[in-house]
């Protein structure tokens, strides 16, 4: 059997949160290989290529955006703990994004101003309750690795706001951008998403993910870290309870001192053979499908101007696996090239995306022709369906693509197309193996920043002290 020289640490998946504990990592002089099953990197957030165009999956925004003056900022902590500088992303803020019910919208940007503003022309009765909310998430320590007690967002939000129509508003983009939980979710993981989306806000590479990705990359190569791609493991080594590397599907065994996996924790589980938690961990099953049109023109050009839209189609949001192949009942639009570009800069091609809650095991149970009659099927539903919200006749959509919880499960590697993972976290990343740690979706910290944050967080806590 081929054994491999011995690594420092291995690192399980290249995607955001791999790639940033990589990063750290090299920084300090361990010996660090990146495996990879696919033959790109970024995971959940990554960019394929058709036609000659390069489009983005996962990422609709990323979150947290600030100043490169607000320094305990999560985004700038992570640009100090990677040694990169603010401009080094390229970042594009938001023009105004939008959460649409029957009765009442709220618009929000990266200046809660304007959300108050907002809550206080649709709830004037609310908005001493939604400061205090803002200043309880602000002193409320989201981040800790050592408070694993779960608190249910919906009854925290209760003792603040009053109006149930309001509370499901803000559940909404919360929800969609980070939930792993259906119709509630743990209130540090609210908090967390909370602060990315509303006191910080949405921003968006100049030219897609795949420049934030590239610019990983490079650091990581240029430090003389090591990624195999298309390098698919069977499972773990473990002896005597301690993790003591990998064994790939050719039979190849690779040894570390450490091994992190950004895997999630049921995919890790199934690597190790054994029990991995003192918990039982439950298998994510939240999916979605995205479709992706191209258009003849800017919708900008026909007034509409929201960078995203949350909508929903009654006054309470259901946020759960759908009965049928798509829930219609809510969705999230995003119109990219509605970020704040520029004349200068290079403004994408009109391009919509559409996310829908959906089912993965009916898309799982569709044979090779079922699941693409099918997919055009749904297309048509939801186009029809946003043509309430965005200004879009079908004669101006010049390209389309789709995917669904099966693309995910493809290409991460989820159960169930799970795109949060589980709705159990490890905060501190330890398992019940020693040497072996979790960061990225199962971790907890959400959002491309947080899942980058999260890489760092287990590296410096787990293989640097």
């Amino acid at each position: 059997m081929n054994k491999s020289v011995n690594y420092d640490i291995i690192i399980i998946g290249c995607g955001m949160s791999g790639l940033s504990a990589g990063i750290r990592l090299s920084y300090y002089g361990k010996k660090v290989l990146i495996v990879e099953q696919h033959s790109l990197p970024g995971g959940l957030n990554s960019f394929y290529r058709r036609k000659g165009m390069i489009f983005d999956v996962g990422l609709h925004a990323i979150t947290n955006f600030v100043s490169a003056k607000q320094r305990q900022s999560p985004l700038n902590k992570l640009f100090r703990q990677l040694k990169l500088k603010w401009k080094d992303f390229n970042l594009i803020q938001q023009k105004s994004s939008c959460i649409q019910f029957p009765e009442k919208s709220l618009n929000f940007s990266n200046d809660i101003q304007l959300l108050k503003e907002e809550i206080y022309n649709n709830f004037p009765s609310q908005v001493d309750g939604f400061s205090k909310l803002q200043r309880y998430i602000e002193e409320f320590d989201a981040l800790s690795l050592t408070d694993n007690q779960y608190l249910s967002t919906r009854k925290i939000l209760r003792e603040f706001i009053d109006d149930s129509l309001l509370i499901e508003m803000l559940l909404c983009p919360v929800m969609y951008y980070g939930s792993s939980s259906e119709n509630d979710m743990d209130f540090s993981q609210f908090a967390i998403m909370f602060r990315s989306i509303f006191l910080e806000g949405f921003s968006r590479p100049e030219t897609g993910v795949k420049h934030i990705i590239d610019l990983l990359l490079r650091k990581f190569n240029d430090l003389n870290g090591e990624l195999r791609f298309k390098t698919k493991i069977s499972k773990l080594i473990i002896d005597h309870g301690m993790v003591k590397g990998v064994k790939l599907d050719t039979g190849e065994e690779i040894l570390a001192e450490k091994v992190l996996s950004s895997a999630g924790l049921a995919e890790t589980e199934k690597l190790a053979k054994e029990n991995i938690c003192n918990k039982e961990i439950i298998r994510g099953k939240l999916s979605f499908t995205e479709v992706i049109v191209i258009l003849k023109d800017y919708l900008s050009n026909k007034n509409y101007n929201n960078t995203i839209m949350f909508y929903n189609d009654s006054d309470k949001f259901s946020y759960q696996q759908a009965d049928d192949f798509i829930d219609l009942r809510s969705g999230v639009i995003c119109s990219p090239d509605n970020f704040a570009y520029s004349d200068s800069m290079n403004r994408p091609k009109p391009v919509l995306r559409i996310t829908n809650m959906a089912n993965y095991q009916l898309w799982s149970s569709l044979d090779k022709d079922q699941y693409q009659d099918k997919k055009l099927e749904v297309y048509e539903l939801i186009l029809d369906k946003i043509k309430r919200f965005v200004p879009l006749d079908s004669a101006d959509i010049i390209f389309m693509d789709m995917f669904t919880p099966v693309t995910v499960e493809k290409f991460t590697g989820h159960f169930n197309g799970a795109v949060y993972g589980s709705p159990l976290k490890i905060k501190d990343g330890v398992t019940n193996i020693k040497n072996l740690f979790i960061c990225g979706t199962d971790q907890g910290f959400l959002g491309i920043v947080g899942s980058m944050l999260s890489g760092v967080s287990m590296a410096n806590l787990h293989c640097l002290k």
